[in-house]
């Protein structure tokens, strides 16, 4: 299961946009946390803690714990992070309140095992990976760290589905209807090297010359007379 992971926060009286420039000009990131039909709270995150999270990847998949300073503590998920065009740095995060009972959409992530020992790929098939994560409704009791795909036994030309991950933890997926695929055991490209085109030309037949007649002539000895 995923762990909560606690951040601080410091409060924000105003919104709008003046107020959000200021804070940035403090050094810090404006933060909106929404939802769960309760008013939004307005905190300040330092911009080191955003980018930290963002690093781990599947950061859309992780619990929160936002501790506003002389404030509540929100538990979250982080849904959006606008950054700066040239800077690339982060200038806004929205959070979303999960409120109790609620099931909560998130990404899980896809890890394969025994890739080493994957008959297919032995035999020298890829692994072709359709959805590296996967999206679910799930219980913010029971997200998943990672959903696992055993490669044991996949031949070349396998399709491993929805129905081969090993522990869905209670999780339905957002695509309905249908056993989607995840990935599958491509067989190898071959590329044939073209043959070298033959430049060999006719070939001439060398015709040999009768001689002329008057050097055949030349040719006989005189008669004696």
């Amino acid at each position: 299961m995923v762990q909560t992971i606690r951040i601080e926060a410091e409060a924000r009286e105003q919104a709008g946009k003046g107020a959000a420039r200021a804070t940035r000009r403090q050094g810090l990131v404006p933060v909106v946390i929404y939802g769960a039909k309760q008013e939004a709270t307005l905190a300040a995150l330092d911009p080191r803690v955003v980018m930290k999270e963002l690093q781990k990847g599947g950061w859309q998949s992780h619990l929160y714990e936002v501790a506003v300073k002389d404030g509540a503590t929100e538990r979250c998920l982080m849904r959006d992070v606008q950054f700066h065009p040239v800077t690339d740095r982060p200038i806004h995060v929205d959070f979303q309140r999960l409120a109790p009972g609620a099931r909560i959409r998130v990404k899980v992530a896809v890890h394969f095992l025994n890739e080493e020992t994957c008959p297919g790929i032995k035999a020298g098939g890829v692994l072709n990976v359709v959805r590296r994560d996967i999206e679910v409704m799930a219980d913010p009791e029971n997200v998943p760290a990672a959903f696992e795909i055993d490669l044991g036994e996949a031949s070349i030309g396998d399709g491993l589905r929805w129905s081969a991950v090993k522990d869905q933890f209670g999780t339905k997926p957002v695509i309905v209807g249908r056993d989607f695929m995840v990935a599958s055991i491509a067989a190898p490209t071959v590329v044939e090297d073209a043959a070298p085109a033959a430049a060999a030309g006719p070939v001439e037949a060398t015709k040999q010359k009768a001689p002329a007649a008057g050097a055949a002539a030349a040719a006989k000895p005189a008669k004696k007379k």
